[in-house]
């Protein structure tokens, strides 16, 4: 297309290869393989073009035209097209056969290598070369290419974005495959710090070389490793210089179904044989956003062979496509094409109705140099025609201070920056492709990230709108090892990645509640972990209480006991004035059967929720009464001795007999227990105290001794009055008393002392309720065998045997007793 101003293009509209099917070799055109995705970047250039030149009021009436040659990526042949556009078809260096030049920029790059191969040509010249493929960071060499401007925003978002999304389907076993140039390594150092920021691993990595050879040799091991590889999500990132060959290989090799994770450049690595791709594999493309450019679909339905004659490629695709060809020769007759054809009918990966980045960096490119050309015509002094009536063409280095500080926004409504310095971040959309029978495709946006969002809002993604792998319609998974689920944390494995670790299971009273946890909580000390180990839960008051059975059954045994007491006291009472109740010295079993019904009735002390009273009275009581009982049994063994010593031939004990004496072991014994009870009081009461360890998911709530010094002391004389009355009881067993008191008295304290015995290591081994039930079996137990083995016969022959409990009846038991030695 001719216009006032030119701008050249060169477009990769050709393959890599041939078509060695045609066994005419010599008809370079025949067996040349046309790659019809890119024709869009034509029908992009001609589309600006036309709009701007129907806006007179951009370049003042001058009409820009462009030129489209078409260039190789092979690095070899990249100068052929730029050299013949500069000399000529001549081809002679640094001479031009082509006359007065009204070319003012380049378009050119779909690579970084082709860039930078024609932009070393093009510096010769001072020609503004206008990059439309991805950003390269080595291009940004300012000193090396002084007249290169890239159209496309920088990555500075792109490791983020892929981040981001694998954080989104929790995926955290990662391989990497990318390409080994400078992009690369940028890229690649910036997701291994985005991954390790969100503790996403690298299950494997790969440099991709450009070098055919050396892909070759390595994608065997590539192929391998990834198919025994854990991974399920792959990260490619490259351009179709370093990733074609082995995109193709993967796709048609590659065993197991994964996630591919591409630049937009890997777009076009996915080549006419992506239906094999698509039905087993789920790639996912990160393609820069940007508006929808108004009118661009409409023009490309309406672009046919008629409206641009003169265009050889266009024709060619309609030949191949629409099937125009005469039945008797392969002469190219329009009439024997559909009337209503349109690229619109193609499929997907031949031709793509939607605008590319690359077009879309085309559109953006030529209004950046009719901007530039705009604002050149505003500063110029003189009229911008010449004398002849030609418009007046600037040479390519006057558009250079222009271009460098040009900003402007396209009819889109995007803003449009060249200072790589003020370039605004990208935003991405991306893409998934759905598959449909013979390899048509259809591009469906599936989300969008933009880094301008709140932190947490920045990706979006629609998970019904994404095709996954054929016969899937769960997500896939890609971690190293599965989630530790609540109750159990997360154990490193040695020697591996973080994201490969074992479940342990939390330890007693920790828990965890949530995924893939560190550590496990420890529950605080009123609360205790249920048995999934995944919550505190409140422990429960634990006391011996009167409502509990074994409460209840304590109480009724200790309330049995104190009424039994009480119905021997009576019977005491009654039958007084029986020789076998004056035998026993009527005083001193008053007062024992009254602090026995004492000693049964302060267990009820022990049963219930302690407080600060109970507490203080349950030692003090028991060691008190329980004084007050064994020194009564201490003074009924001395009396025996003393009445037996006191009747025996030669002996001057009467008088000891006579005067009471023993009767004043009470309250001896008593004070000395009073003392020691205060001391312990004034020193360090009880208290109610709180044990939270002993038993699992309760509170045991105890009375804490406070001074265990002060509890043995008391314990410890108790069991010394104890030991004295069975040592005293056992050694006057054979005196031949009437009614046998010695022996009763002997195995009433054998009884006693074996109770307390068994009572210490049994204490000290319980914990909580049982340890409380201990104490209060053994004063019952122990009352009740004092109770037992001294009244109960007694009562026996006071009840049921009346006849021994007479006058005639003692001095037949005195008669028989004293005959029974010889």
């Amino acid at each position: 297309m001719d216009g006032d101003v030119m701008i050249a293009g060169f477009f990769p509209l050709y393959t890599l290869g041939t078509d060695r099917r045609n066994s005419d070799a010599s008809h370079h055109e025949s067996n040349t393989l046309f790659d019809f995705k890119y024709y869009q970047l034509v029908l992009a250039l001609a589309f600006a073009v036309e709009e701007i030149n129907k806006k007179s009021s951009l370049l003042y009436n001058m009409t820009l035209g462009f030129d489209i040659y078409s260039v190789d990526f092979r690095t070899w042949s990249a100068f052929e097209n730029p050299f013949i556009w500069l000399s000529g078809q001549n081809k002679i260096p640094n001479y031009t056969c082509m006359g007065e030049s009204k070319f003012v920029s380049v378009l050119a790059g779909t690579s970084g290598k082709t860039s930078a191969q024609i932009g070393t040509l093009l510096e010769l010249y001072g020609f503004p070369q206008l990059t439309f493929g991805a950003f390269d960071s080595a291009l940004s060499d300012h000193g090396k290419f002084p007249s290169l401007y890239q159209m496309s925003p920088k990555d500075t978002s792109l490791a983020i974005a892929m981040v981001s999304l694998l954080l989104h389907y929790k995926w955290n076993w990662i391989g990497l495959l990318i390409s080994q140039d400078e992009n690369g390594l940028s890229i690649l150092a910036e997701l291994r710090e985005a991954m390790a920021k969100n503790r996403i691993c690298v299950a494997f990595e790969h440099m991709i070389s450009d070098s055919t050879k050396t892909q070759l040799i390595n994608i065997m091991a590539i192929q391998n490793q990834i198919n025994k590889s854990s991974a399920n999500v792959l990260i490619i990132y490259g351009n179709k210089e370093y990733l074609l060959g082995l995109m193709v290989y993967l796709g048609q090799f590659l065993i197991t179904s994964k996630v591919w994770l591409l630049n937009s450049q890997c777009d076009l690595c996915i080549g006419r044989n992506y239906f094999i791709l698509g039905s087993f594999h789920v790639p996912l493309i990160f393609s820069y956003h940007h508006e929808d450019i108004a009118g661009f679909t409409d023009f490309i339905r309406e672009v046919n062979p008629s409206k641009y004659p003169e265009d050889f490629y266009l024709a060619k695709l309609w030949f191949l496509s629409f099937n125009c060809s005469h039945s008797d020769s392969d002469c190219v007759m329009w009439e024997n094409c559909p009337h209503d054809a349109s690229l619109e009918w193609l499929p997907g990966q031949i031709f793509d109705m939607a605008m590319s980045e690359e077009s879309y960096n085309i559109y953006n490119a030529v209004y950046a140099v009719a901007q530039a050309l705009h604002e050149m015509f505003l500063h110029q002094t003189e009229e911008p025609t010449m004398g002849n009536g030609r418009w007046w063409v600037p040479s390519p280095a006057q558009l250079h201070p222009f271009l460098k500080n040009i900003q402007f926004y396209n009819p889109a409504g995007d803003q449009v920056i060249l200072n790589e310095e003020r370039k605004l971040e990208a935003e991405y959309d991306i893409l998934n492709i759905w598959n449909f029978p013979e390899g048509l495709e259809f591009k469906v946006k599936i989300g969008e990230f933009s880094p301008y969002a709140p932190y947490g809002h920045q990706l979006s993604v629609s998970k019904d709108m994404i095709e996954w792998a054929t016969g899937t319609t769960e997500t896939p998974h890609s971690v190293c090892s599965e989630s530790c689920g609540s109750g159990f944390r997360k154990s490193p494995q040695v020697g591996k990645a973080v994201c490969c670790f074992d479940c342990t299971p939390c330890v007693e009273n920790e828990v965890s509640n949530g995924t893939d946890m560190e550590q496990c909580m420890k529950c605080p000390c009123d609360e205790y972990a249920n048995t999934e180990r995944n919550q505190c839960l409140p422990k429960a008051a634990s006391f011996l209480a009167h409502e509990e059975p074994l409460g209840m059954a304590l109480d009724c045994v200790a309330l049995c006991f104190s009424t039994l007491t009480a119905v021997i006291l009576g019977v005491f009472v009654m039958y007084q004035d029986t020789p076998i109740v004056k035998a026993n010295n009527l005083c001193l079993s008053y007062i024992l059967l009254i602090s026995l019904m004492f000693c049964f009735l302060c267990s009820l002390l022990f049963i219930g929720r302690p407080n600060t009273v109970t507490c203080m009275l349950q030692q003090i009581t028991f060691g008190l009464v329980f004084t007050v009982a064994v020194s009564a049994v201490l003074a009924k063994t001395v009396t025996v001795v003393l009445a037996f010593k006191a009747t025996s031939p030669g002996r001057k004990m009467r008088w000891l007999l006579v005067s009471g004496a023993p009767n004043f072991i009470i309250p001896i014994c008593t004070l000395i227990q009073v003392t020691l009870c205060g001391l312990w009081l004034g020193t360090s009461p009880p208290f109610v105290d709180t044990d939270a360890h002993s038993e699992h998911g309760h509170i045991i709530i105890l009375c804490n001794k406070g001074s265990l010094t002060a509890f043995y002391c008391v314990l410890g004389y108790l069991g010394s009055l104890a030991l004295a009355s069975f040592t005293v009881a056992f050694l006057a067993r054979n005196l031949p008393d009437t009614f046998n008191e010695a022996k009763f008295l002997t195995f009433s304290m054998l009884v006693f002392c074996s109770v307390w015995v068994t009572f210490l290591p049994v204490y000290h081994s319980a914990k909580g309720q049982v340890m409380v039930a201990v104490e209060v079996f053994s004063i019952l137990a122990s009352s009740a065998g004092l109770l037992c083995c001294i009244f109960l016969p007694k009562c026996y022959i006071i009840l049921i045997r009346p006849d021994r409990n007479s006058l005639h009846g003692f001095k037949d038991k005195i008669h028989t007793g004293r005959k029974k030695p010889s």
